[in-house]
């Protein structure tokens, strides 16, 4: 499949008198290739011929984005369900350069819990196929192997699942489903003590307590960093208050400590579980979309702040913590008397008020990007580490790979990292360095920073007072955070299962600098402008809300601003055309679209309805005889 495949011919295979058959755009997949190969399968090479009679769900993922982990999520529960007909394939296709290496996918595929076959595409081959243009989009394919359905982005699980019964009834009755076991072969377990730890925290007693995320535990650790000397968490996925190992976790990250009961999140507090009234610990409990407090005297885990289901646009913003949902906390700090969360599922800072036990957005627009600012207007893309000093809290903004900060007025500025698809290794003014998706920040002792570099595999500095960004050590197999003891750094080396202390060093270790751009090849579209087409077709069963006006929304910006001279901004029509200045190159254009559909029932007064959103950075190169016209899929086009 490539661009010129976006219109295909209809075709409808006889009808059975025993179950009529849905007319459908239909049209034979590609092959799935690509050079890394497959994991999951038991050493073997799948082909679609070995698929042929399952219905087969392509999901295009990368495993830094936190919109396709939360698409992981969603199709846990379909795979369970339809596990005798279904058999989802990953495509992983990667966007940063780290992401390209085989080692890195077969700890994601591991450290994510993916209990499917996974294609490993480092060079896109497959992705260009299928013209693929966002991260995630899934593909559906029926049973004798032609493609019916592309959704871009994540909450489409829904409409899947119906278009999965229409097609277990069509094939069943044609005699073309087959049913049975599917391709899948679970890897064999690892004997370590910790598996892809998250984040670290310095306890009062000298002892570590580490989130032991892919197990979904935390441990606590003596002052070595090696001796396990409390679990707490039955080690499976679950969301349940208690004890010890009668608690339940889901890929646990970010820890705060919280000091006593009139400390941030204290036992007599709102929300607090009563007891000692010593020192606890608060969690970021991601995949579960909560934040959990660990009483450390008693070992009890209580539930401060979600409802264990995900964010999505139109839910509240505030409110009484415990029935606001959140979207994939992935890191916690005290700053300005709050809890402040680095909310990566939705490309925003949110806090928690222990005072009244409250949670609210506190900055970010839920764009991804980054755009500098008053806190309501700034675009943040995967916060995914804090650390807080008294005049700044510092945030790793991991999908632009940069290192920002928030004052105390709210507002956002960025030291290192110029936007999404810029990123590499590179020591020298702040201007002009470069990260590659850190995903943690340490406050040192004299007011610089270090950063998690984790895709470079190292550890940076960042100095306020210079300006100078260095390599502080290399060699670090995929960092996510590290925790000063004493004078040592203690570093969460995640994709070694440990913590490796070093000593800070007085001078920086130089390396070579690289500079890269994202991986994915830019469009070529014609200089004067195109016309942007956002496809939307509401599921099965819904129609578009218009109740109280247009139900859609599209917002264009560009990187360089300069590359549009007219068509961008925010208006409701989801079609536009956009206009180019022929001087400018390249750039990236930047897309933002929604879509709500509500249930298409005239007998229910209260019908159920669902927001679709996607977000695309599209780069582009202006040419004499590129794309006139650039079509983006917001929704499914099954029906």
């Amino acid at each position: 499949m490539n661009d010129a495949a976006q219109e295909h011919t209809a075709r409808t295979d006889p009808a059975p008198t025993a179950a009529p058959v849905p007319r459908r755009v239909r049209v034979r997949a590609p092959e799935l290739v690509g050079r890394g190969g497959w994991l999951n399968a038991g050493g073997k090479d799948l082909r679609l011929a070995d698929l042929r009679g399952r219905i087969v769900i392509l999901d295009f993922w990368t495993f830094c984005c936190v919109n396709c982990l939360h698409v992981l999520d969603e199709l846990r529960e379909l795979e369970e369900k339809h596990r005798d007909t279904v058999v989802v394939v990953g495509v992983h296709s990667p966007k940063f350069v780290h992401e390209a290496e085989h080692r890195a996918v077969v700890d994601a595929v591991e450290r994510y819990g993916v209990e499917h076959p996974v294609l490993d595409d480092p060079e896109l081959a497959t992705w260009k196929q299928y013209a693929v243009r966002a991260w995630p989009t899934l593909v559906v394919i029926d049973p004798e192997g032609y493609g019916v359905a592309q959704h871009a982005g994540e909450g489409h699980v829904h409409a899947i699942e119906r278009l999965v019964a229409e097609l277990e009834a069509e094939h069943g009755a044609k005699g073309t489903l087959r049913r049975g076991d599917g391709p899948y072969v679970a890897p064999e377990p690892e004997p370590t003590a910790l598996r892809f730890p998250g984040k670290a925290l310095l306890l009062p007693s000298g002892n570590l307590l580490v989130s032991d995320t892919t197990r979904h535990q935390l441990v606590e650790l003596a002052a070595d960093g090696e001796t396990v000397l409390r679990r707490f968490g039955s080690g499976l996925r679950g969301f349940t208050d208690g004890a010890g190992t009668a608690a339940a976790f889901n890929e646990p990250q970010g820890l705060a400590l919280l000091k006593g009961s009139g400390d941030s999140g204290g036992s007599d507090g709102p929300g607090g579980s009563g007891g000692s009234g010593g020192a606890a610990v608060i969690v970021a409990d991601t995949v579960n979309h909560a934040l959990r407090r660990l009483d450390l005297a008693s070992g009890e885990v209580t539930t401060l702040a979600g409802t264990g289901k995900q964010w999505w646009q139109g839910s509240p913003t505030a409110g009484p913590a415990r029935e606001v949902d959140l979207s994939s906390p992935w890191d916690v700090a005290l700053f300005g008397g709050k809890v402040w969360i680095a909310m990566a599922g939705t490309h925003q800072l949110w806090t928690y008020d222990p005072a009244d036990g409250t949670v609210a957005a506190a900055a970010g627009t839920t764009n991804e990007g980054l755009v500098d600012g008053p806190a309501a207007e700034a675009w943040f893309a995967q916060p995914s580490g804090l650390a807080a000093t008294p005049d700044r809290l510092w945030l790793a903004d991991s999908e632009t790979s940069a290192l920002r900060w928030v004052d105390p007025e709210g507002t956002v500025h960025t030291a290192v990292g110029t936007g999404l698809f810029d990123f590499g290794h590179r020591d020298g003014p702040a201007d002009q360095a470069l990260l590659q998706h850190p995903l943690g920040v340490t406050a040192l002792p004299d007011g610089s920073v270090a950063v998690s570099d984790t895709y470079n595999h190292a550890l940076r500095r960042y100095d306020p007072a210079t300006g100078e960004v260095t390599t502080l050590a290399t060699d670090l197999r995929e960092p996510s955070d590290a925790v000063l003891v004493g004078d040592d750094i203690v570093v969460v080396e995640s994709a070694r299962h440990r913590l490796t202390r070093l000593r800070l060093p007085e001078e920086a270790v130089r390396v070579a600098s690289v500079a890269h751009r994202t991986r994915r090849a830019a469009t070529e579209v014609a200089r004067a402008g195109v016309r942007l087409d956002v496809i939307f077709q509401a599921p099965s069963g819904q129609k578009l809300d218009t109740r109280y006006g247009p139900s859609t929304r599209l917002l264009v910006s560009s990187t360089p601003p300069g590359l549009i001279v007219a068509g961008g901004g925010a208006d409701t029509a989801l079609s536009r055309v956009v206009e180019f200045d022929p001087a400018v190159p390249e750039g990236v254009l930047h897309v933002s679209a929604m879509a709500a559909s509500c249930d298409d029932d005239p007998a229910n007064p209260y019908p159920a309805c669902h927001v679709h959103q996607q977000d695309w950075g599209v780069p582009v190169v202006l040419t004499d005889d590129g794309a006139d016209r650039l079509p983006l899929v917001l929704a499914g086009m099954d029906g």
